[in-house]
């Protein structure tokens, strides 16, 4: 895993089980709120909320006052439903009170306790006295939840997808119903998804565009599939991999390891290049083979190894609150790359 050092979110892109294929953004919200157990309609903060995950059922009565956020993007839709975690996970950087650009006005004047990246500590989010404890992008074992639960309703993610694998919709929409905002979180998902729209109506460019996202660090490097985080967002604005990256990096793995001599594989109108550190990126940068590409020749890489980067960070997030920033921060880069490749 790329996108931090630390031993816990390294494993972020270690499970390959998935088989399902990328989310389609139309009608997204309603099929998800399938999945989310009980029913929907308005504001439901003062019923019994029943929600199935992978371990079991959590039961979540009333507003919770005190939540803790021990998944490493939960705290974004969180904040986006005006709930503001008194405690919340780091990932990697170091952003102001744990937050991001994007959310820092969600986050308003609040100090929320920070909590380790490496692992959950029990003891920490306990003393935090939580009324309910979201944990969706956490990873979280059967261990841990067994443990978190005897301190407040414990909400870990769906079986229905791997790992860290659970789209930003279905995130924002179960997160929503445990608050007691589901309406919110519906109104939330569906605004997105119509600014995914208009973007795509707007920049007809990126309709056929290619992208790869590439990782390297330690030596290695790695080629990213269509379930990875980042793809993901380029694939919802109308992106896709060439034939031969889309066939060597399959929609059931997260990413595949390519030597130096596979780095063809990821030419490309667009190339995304997330390193562990400046060091690994300018290793990558001298690499011989990796300065033929046509992508590397003419300026259309873009280059992610600082961990403060808040591009790096948003397109590591996937977030109901990341993906508006890089809508309005990121798309007009794209679109001059995109327009570069077809020119030249």
């Amino acid at each position: 895993m790329l996108r931090s050092t630390t031993p816990a979110v390294r494993s972020l892109k270690i499970s390959n089980s998935l088989t399902r294929r990328d989310f389609l953004l139309g009608g997204a919200a309603t099929l998800l709120l399938a999945g989310c157990g009980g029913g929907a309609g308005g504001e439901s903060g003062r019923e019994t909320r029943t929600i199935e995950h992978k371990y079991g059922r959590t039961a979540i009565e009333g507003m919770p006052g005190r939540v803790v956020s021990v998944g490493y993007t939960d705290h974004d839709p969180l904040l986006a439903l005006g709930v503001r975690p008194v405690g919340i996970r780091r990932w990697f950087g170091d952003p102001p009170r744990g937050v991001w650009p994007w959310a820092r006005d969600e986050l308003g004047g609040a100090t929320p306790e920070l909590l380790p990246a490496d692992a959950i500590n029990y003891e920490q989010v306990a003393a935090l006295e939580p009324d309910l404890i979201v944990g969706i992008s956490s990873g979280m074992t059967r261990n841990d939840y067994d443990t978190l639960s005897e301190f407040a309703p414990t909400l870990p993610q769906s079986d229905r997808w791997p790992d860290y694998g659970v789209p930003w919709q279905q995130q924002t929409l179960v997160i929503g119903r445990a608050v007691g905002r589901e309406e919110r979180a519906r109104r939330l998902v569906e605004g997105l998804e119509r600014r995914f729209e208009k973007v795509r109506r707007e920049h007809p460019e990126f309709d056929g565009a290619t992208v790869s996202v590439i990782g390297t660090g330690d030596g290695l490097f790695y080629l990213y599939s269509t379930v990875d985080r980042s793809v993901k967002f380029f694939t919802s604005l109308g992106f896709g991999l060439t034939e031969e990256a889309a066939r060597i990096a399959p929609d059931n793995r997260y990413y595949v390891e390519i030597g130096e001599e596979q780095f063809g594989v990821a030419d490309a109108d667009v190339l995304v290049c997330f390193s562990a550190s400046p060091a690994d990126e300018e290793r990558i940068r001298s690499n011989r083979l990796f300065r033929r590409l046509d992508a590397v020749r003419e300026g259309r890489v873009v280059y992610l190894s600082e961990n403060d980067d808040p591009l790096k960070g948003a397109l590591s997030f996937n977030t109901v609150l990341s993906h508006p920033y890089l809508l309005e921060n990121f798309v007009p880069r794209l679109s001059r790359l995109v327009r570069e490749a077809r020119e030249g």
